[in-house]
């Protein structure tokens, strides 16, 4: 943006995107597409009995996120340390890292912070992590270590399932069983389970979506032998978390529903029961089914793409969805025409995503003979070719015989859509929301 103003100044004067309080490259966010999204997705997980952490990873914005919060957001889900305390500066009351927390650092600020949203006037707070390892258990075991009872039920933890050649998780349910285990001998609160279905296939060919779903079903057989074991608190619904981006369909297909428990069920002794209402004895009949309380994680969503989370597009494969838009836009200004089919524009790997897929030319304001950009039309014919830091590559198509305006000619700007929002948003510090007619109306900001 050019000279800085206040927000609430600025939007008092209903700019626009070509005008003067702006300057390029400029992040632009649809407004009604950001609307389009959180509601749709809101409304998919409330039909089907399933809550939403939305991953704040993606933009890491207060602004969005206090948007995802009105639509009925749980809680805020995050990838770090350092991305829990931000989202922790915000207000926030839910917060789930869906990663291991192997720092005992950021173990004992946790600790900190759940004693101080205890005391008189401190705001509330809950946090759900993730184990995968008799170190990470024995870690949380020593930092939580004394902690009064308040205070450990408001952690959750959750044994994490990954996938053979995956990221995180363990790889087995007898290695899920046995942490489980190990979790509740070192008085820990635990959940359920939780996995990532992404690391379970690349693409969406009915063998992948199969592989996806089994690997859903496993979760839901874990969960199912946690409860078997009384390894998690019988008046609760067992936990069952997802990513819920790529397989979104899989997921609400496969997770939500009772879980079937046949065979007798064995509850802890009292000395196992540290944190939780079981009690010594209890048994629970053949045959019963217990409740699950299922948790997406779903982020990208927010603003899509026009590349990967299109390409990937969960939402046609949803009874009663809607397809997703593509709400960010990065405009930049051709800065020289070098030669014929060649155009640079002043954008580049600073600015745009690109660890999946180069961005998409969409639009084109061209200049008018008084210097001013005309409003955005289509542009076809472009397509990117290649990024350096600051400058970008578009190679363009000749233009049809008398067609002078579909030329692209230095001081044009053009806007790009982008793939995969996550490794977009950490590039920009600032991006304008937009209206119709190219009025601003909200400024969003990250915190990275």
């Amino acid at each position: 943006m050019g000279q800085e103003v206040g927000v609430d100044v600025l939007l008092a004067g209903r700019p626009r995107v070509p005008d003067d309080v702006f300057s390029w490259p400029l992040l632009t966010l649809d407004d009604d597409a950001l609307e389009h999204n959180i509601s749709l997705m809101a409304r998919l997980c409330a039909e089907r009995g399933v809550e939403h952490a939305p991953h704040v990873k993606t933009a890491m914005s207060p602004e969005l996120f206090a948007r995802q919060l009105r639509a009925g957001a749980w809680g805020a889900t995050v990838a770090n340390p350092a991305q829990l305390r931000v989202a922790r500066s915000w207000g926030t009351e839910r917060i789930f890292l869906a990663n291991e927390l192997m720092d005992p650092r950021e173990i004992t600020w946790l600790r900190a912070e759940l004693e101080r949203s205890l005391q008189p006037g401190g705001t509330s707070l809950e946090i759900w992590l993730y184990v995968d390892s008799a170190e990470g258990v024995a870690l949380l075991a020593q930092g939580f270590a004394g902690a009064a009872p308040a205070v450990l039920n408001r952690l959750g933890v959750l044994v994490e399932v990954g996938v053979d050649g995956g990221r995180t998780g363990v790889r087995s349910p007898s290695a899920a069983l046995a942490l489980a285990r190990a979790v509740r001998a070192a008085g820990l609160p635990l959940l359920g389970v939780a996995g990532y279905e992404g690391s379970a296939a690349g693409g969406t060919t009915p063998d992948d979506l199969d592989r996806v779903t089994a690997y859903c079903r496993g979760l839901r057989d874990v969960a199912g032998a946690f409860v078997r074991e009384g390894l998690v608190d019988p008046e609760s619904p067992v936990v069952l978390t997802a990513g819920g981006s790529s397989f979104l369909d899989v997921v609400l297909a496969e997770l939500p529903g009772p879980l079937e428990l046949p065979g007798p069920l064995e509850l802890p002794g009292p000395s196992e029961q540290s944190g939780t209402s079981l009690q010594p004895g209890r048994s629970l009949q053949p045959g019963r089914t217990r409740d699950v309380r299922v948790v997406v994680r779903s982020g990208a969503y927010v603003t899509h793409d026009h590349g990967f989370c299109a390409r990937m597009d969960p939402w046609t494969r949803i009874p009663g969805a809607e397809p997703m838009q593509a709400a960010a836009v990065v405009w930049g200004q051709v800065l020289s025409v070098p030669e014929p089919g060649l155009v640079v524009c002043g954008v580049g790997r600073r600015d745009v995503s690109y660890d999946i897929d180069l961005p998409v030319a969409l639009h084109l304001r061209t200049l008018d003979e008084h210097g001013s950009l005309r409003p955005a039309r289509a542009l076809a014919g472009a397509r990117v070719t290649a990024l350096n830091d600051q400058h970008l590559y578009l190679a363009v198509d000749p233009a049809p015989d008398g067609a002078r305006d579909a030329h692209v000619r230095p001081g044009d700007v053009v806007g790009f859509g982008i793939s995969h929002p996550c490794t977009l948003f950490s590039t920009w510090r600032v991006a304008a929301v937009v209206g119709a007619d190219d009025e601003v109306v909200d400024v969003v900001t990250t915190d990275f």
